[in-house]
């Protein structure tokens, strides 16, 4: 497993809920020399610093759009997890431009910053929104997505190595329907919200998702995306695991929204190879170095290539969690 000890780490959009896992996890388990939280809320960082007050932490006002601070942010940085983004379907249907600069140019000025400072690795934060996108936020990120993947070509033979992690909704993150509907039951509502009853969405928690993106640092050549084989969920099922109850109240789909989610599309089957534990999709583009073998990773696992027309959608995912385990997460999480 690669080693934080007496290294430097940036977090863009570091006060998310990802970030403070993230810093947790790095405190309590290695001593890194640094650990960046890049950001633009000051009262976000004021309230990280209560939790987070040790010598190692730097704390950034800045914006992924402004590329001349992320470039002076990542001075002797060695590695970059980019979390940062306009994430809520609505709110970027409705201002469009904005998620474009924040998720694309953001994106891109995360890179050349990258480069510019010679950093070790960047693992990326992507959604399953990003594949077969119907909205503008699943857009940017599929946009994203692509140049972190050819970013590698444009760092050369020895710059940085980037590659993404998708993975689908987390358990109990700020603005996720777990704390909604938690939320709404303190206030004794009757009859929980329900976009449609069919509806399914990938289910991983925080904890797991940040042993995912350690792993990926671990396991990168530089190129994949990084897929979790993870549960999915109906939504009825969570409002009668959470609520006790089979009622709920139909509100209608959100703007953008989608049915299920897909994390691999059928399209990109033959270019994705599955491990134990997640599969890879493998770089559709050819780099420089024609060696990199994409069956084999970092930490000597041995992947096997998908199936034709496999697809990895969370409607027709063999895993799908029962109530019983819903109420139990509901628990863990809360």
């Amino acid at each position: 497993m690669i080693d934080f000890n007496n290294k430097s780490i940036l977090i863009t959009g570091g006060t998310g809920s990802f970030g403070n896992q993230f810093v947790s996890y790095l405190l309590e388990n290695y001593s890194p020399k640094k650990i960046i939280i890049y950001s633009r809320d000051e009262l976000k960082q004021f309230e990280m610093q209560q939790r987070f007050s040790q010598s190692c932490m730097r704390y950034f006002i800045g914006d992924v759009r402004d590329k001349e601070r992320l470039i002076t942010a990542m001075k002797d940085v060695d590695y970059v997890v980019h979390a940062a983004a306009l994430k809520q379907v609505p709110a970027a249907e409705y201002n469009p431009n904005e998620c474009i600069k924040t998720n694309i140019n953001g994106a891109q000025n995360v890179i050349d910053a990258s480069i510019a400072n010679n950093v070790s690795r960047v693992v990326a934060l992507s959604t399953d929104k990003a594949a077969n996108p119907v909205n503008l936020y699943g857009a940017t990120k599929l946009a994203s997505d692509k140049l972190f993947v050819a970013a590698n070509n444009i760092s050369g033979a020895v710059g940085p190595r980037f590659s993404v992690v998708r993975y689908g909704n987390v358990v109990g993150s700020r603005g996720s329907v777990v704390p909604f509907y938690r939320k709404l039951l303190e206030e004794g509502c009757d009859s929980l919200p329900v976009t449609h009853p069919e509806m399914t969405r990938f289910w991983i928690t925080l904890d797991e998702g940040v042993e995912f993106v350690v792993k990926s640092f671990s396991r990168m050549q530089g190129g994949e995306i990084f897929v979790p084989k993870i549960p999915s969920v109906r939504i009825t099922d969570l409002v009668e695991a959470m609520s006790g109850k089979k009622d709920y109240k139909v509100i209608g789909i959100r703007p953008g929204e989608k049915l299920h989610e897909i994390m691999v599309p059928e399209e990109m089957a033959h270019h994705t190879v599955e491990f134990s534990d997640h599969f890879v999709i493998a770089p559709a583009i050819t780099f420089f170095d024609k060696s990199l073998d994409y069956y084999n990773n970092k930490l000597g696992e041995k992947g096997v290539a998908a199936e034709d027309k496999f697809e990895y959608h969370s409607g027709t995912n063999s895993h799908l969690l029962s109530i019983d385990e819903l109420r139990n997460l509901d628990k863990a999480t809360s």
